[in-house]
């Protein structure tokens, strides 16, 4: 698996997935099972640094690639 997602890009993907986590948790937005497997989403890709996404679209935010 090669890394495909850059520091800054991991950071706000953590802080962001928390952030989802701790609302679906709390209630504070609606469909909080959707909010929390799309936190969860962001947690896991910023953690390990690859995005499926990214790579389906050929797209990556690292400044060098790194196989894992």
């Amino acid at each position: 698996m090669q890394v495909n997602v850059g520091m800054t890009d991991r950071w706000i993907r953590g802080i962001l997935g928390v952030v989802l986590l701790w609302a679906a948790f709390a209630g504070k937005l609606p469909l909080p099972w959707l909010v929390g497997i799309i936190g969860a989403i962001l947690l896991i890709t910023g953690a390990v640094g690859f995005c499926g996404l990214y790579r389906l679209f050929g797209i990556s935010t690292c400044s060098t690639s790194k196989k894992v």
